[in-house]
């Protein structure tokens, strides 16, 4: 039960990225948003991608290509919108 509800979490919580990516597609900008938090974010979770390709924990595999997708879709429209 506890590892359902962990990858449940897991897919779920990189989805919220989808709104943010909206907003500042509907806005045309990301000026609300710190260039130094989005690259520093991005580059924490490139660095966390290797260890969670190689992880035995699916739950944690899941998150750390999902968060890395999506999150990198949030960078790609900071900078596009810069």
């Amino acid at each position: 039960m506890i590892e359902t509800i962990g990858m449940a979490a897991a897919v779920t919580l990189p989805f919220w990225n989808i709104p943010l990516i909206l907003r500042i597609q509907r806005r045309r900008s990301s000026a609300d948003l710190s260039l130094a938090w989005v690259l520093g974010v991005e580059v924490c979770l490139l660095g966390m991608l290797p260890a969670g390709l190689a992880s035995a924990d699916p739950i944690f595999r899941v998150f750390a290509v999902i968060n890395v997708c999506f999150f990198s879709v949030v960078t790609v429209q900071v900078l596009r919108f810069r």
